[in-house]
């Protein structure tokens, strides 16, 4: 009598969804509100053993915020030896591994591109130095141009995608970039575009599966000239072969307003039903994490 037994590599992604497994069997509220200390949250991930991190972006000491899910209470402050000139996003690996964008660049103009990626649990910590090869000018001439910023940024098998940010006075488009997911200095690779109208890309997630991306995404404007306006919606994409996330089938919901959008600018994969999505503080809004449940 005979018997199959899983490889190494079936357990590693066994033990990999544990967590989510776990996790999903309880949900977050509809709203979480965030401590002050996590007032201009931008980016949000789970490691492998099920830990909620997040990030502020720029003006704010460079910290990662340990989060509990169900509360919202902070229970845990790491301050990292690097600064946070821009920190816009941040995403995880099966490893455990950290990597936090520090690639805001509203002005167009910085030449010093960075990912941090940390260990939480060793303290191990490195950097991805990188810049964009369409970009030869710091900033463009044009400010309709300015296509160069980021605030958005998944891990997929051995790389970490960017999804640029696009000026409200632009053509509206995201540049999808790859670059390796390895301490170094690299040429991001230019992959793909795509027209989100009337949208600019403030936040990624993927599913664990990597079948189905999320992108963030706001507008703020004014009507007849005068009249403020602003729209959040978060995209789910589908149905892409391999890392083409931008070729998917593609869904958008409405994310939650309170007489203006809130300014959402980060996603989680929670569970199969589930995302979540969070928003900075905004007089009267408080900075919060919402549960949306996925849309097909």
């Amino acid at each position: 009598m005979s018997c199959c037994r899983p490889n190494g590599c079936h357990w590693m992604i066994v033990l990999f969804f544990i967590p989510h497994i776990l996790f999903s069997q309880k949900l977050p509220a509809r709203r979480t509100v965030l401590p002050t200390a996590i007032r201009e949250v931008s980016g949000i991930t789970r490691t492998p053993d099920g830990a909620l991190w997040m990030l502020n972006d720029s003006r704010n000491p460079p910290e990662l915020f340990r989060v509990d899910p169900f509360t919202g209470t902070l229970l845990e402050t790491r301050k990292l030896p690097v600064p946070n000139r821009d920190w816009e996003d941040l995403t995880s690996d099966s490893s455990g591994y950290l990597y936090i964008g520090d690639f805001g660049n509203n002005k167009n103009a910085r030449q010093n591109l960075c990912i941090f990626r940390y260990h939480p649990a060793s303290g191990a910590l490195d950097s991805i130095q990188f810049r964009y090869p369409d970009q030869d000018a710091f900033p463009p001439g044009d400010e309709r141009a300015w296509n160069f910023n980021c605030e958005a940024m998944v891990f997929f098998r051995d790389s970490l995608h960017l999804f640029s940010k696009n000026v409200f006075k632009g053509n509206f488009v995201t540049k999808h970039y790859v670059l390796p997911a390895q301490p170094g200095r690299y040429i991001a690779n230019l992959r793909d575009s795509l027209v989100l109208k009337k949208r600019v890309v403030t936040g990624a997630a993927l599913s664990p599966d990597g079948r189905t991306l999320a992108l963030t995404a706001y507008i703020i404007g004014k009507k007849l000239g005068f009249i403020p306006y602003t729209k959040a919606t978060v995209y789910f994409f589908r149905d892409f072969s391999g890392s083409q996330f931008l070729r998917g089938r593609r869904v958008g919901r409405r994310l939650p307003k309170c007489f203006i959008a809130r300014q959402f600018e980060s996603a989680l994969w929670w569970d199969t039903d589930h995302w979540l999505v969070a928003n900075e503080r905004r007089n009267p809004q408080k900075q919060a994490f919402w549960r949306i449940r996925n849309k097909t």
